[in-house]
């Protein structure tokens, strides 16, 4: 458990002016209970301010990034990214859980591995950073490193647009869908992939991604847009 968070910080270049939030942020209801002399507030109201924030944020980037989408569609991709896997995969990449100061019990079955607690930890985090430095640097943070994962196709399953493209071809009539790789950018660690789509022989769609998948998904956006089924 790492107690100096100077650290994070400056991992995350952000900097709090009120290090209580953070602290307080970072601490679980069982340390506090182990504690008690110390005065302590555990992260849990924190978390229901984070939660809130994040669902605000998001939605609100969403609204802007993805006019294509309807309020269906809008609504399951948020919550495919505020739900518990999202917020524990996110928590995961910045090492979250290193920080979580946990009572002895806790910790010795496995707290600090455990998904619903570190999803905690994330929306606490959220919820200090805005209270320390206000929304606009909640979407800072974000935008490094949340909002980038949606823009690279990380939750496409939720708006899979080759099941939609396949779906209107089929319907009507149009012919055989294929993709292809044209063409591999980048040295084998940072690859970019660029993909075609073809319907009956005719290009209807281009993608560029860092995976074939999410290159092909942006093609059949590209396709679905041009066959007049999204707006562009």
């Amino acid at each position: 458990m790492a107690t100096d968070f100077k650290p994070l910080q400056e991992s995350l270049k952000i900097f709090f002016n009120e290090i209580r939030f953070l602290k307080q942020a970072f601490t679980h209801s069982s340390y506090v209970n182990e504690h008690r002399h110390k005065n302590l507030q555990d992260n849990e109201r924190l978390e229901f301010l984070g939660d809130a924030v994040l669902e605000l944020t998001v939605s609100d980037y969403l609204f802007k990034n993805f006019p294509e989408l309807n309020e269906g569609q809008l609504t399951k991709l948020r919550a495919a990214i505020v739900c518990e896997s999202s917020l524990v995969e996110f928590a995961e990449s910045l090492r979250f859980g290193e920080y979580i100061q946990l009572g002895k019990g806790e910790e010795h079955t496995g707290g600090r591995q455990r998904p619903a607690l570190l999803a905690d930890v994330f929306e606490s985090f959220v919820g200090a950073l805005y209270l320390d430095q206000g929304i606009e640097m909640v979407r800072f943070f974000l935008e490094k490193y949340v909002f980038p994962k949606i823009d690279h196709g990380y939750f496409f399953q939720i708006h899979d647009y080759k099941s939609q493209l396949q779906e209107f071809v089929q319907q009507a009539n149009l012919g055989n869908i294929v993709y292809r790789i044209v063409d591999e950018v980048g040295p084998a660690h940072d690859r970019e992939f660029h993909s075609e789509l073809l319907i009956e022989g005719e290009a209807y769609g281009m993608g560029v991604g860092k995976s074939k998948k999410e290159s092909e998904q942006k093609a059949a956006h590209q396709a679905l847009v041009k066959l007049g089924e999204l707006k562009g």
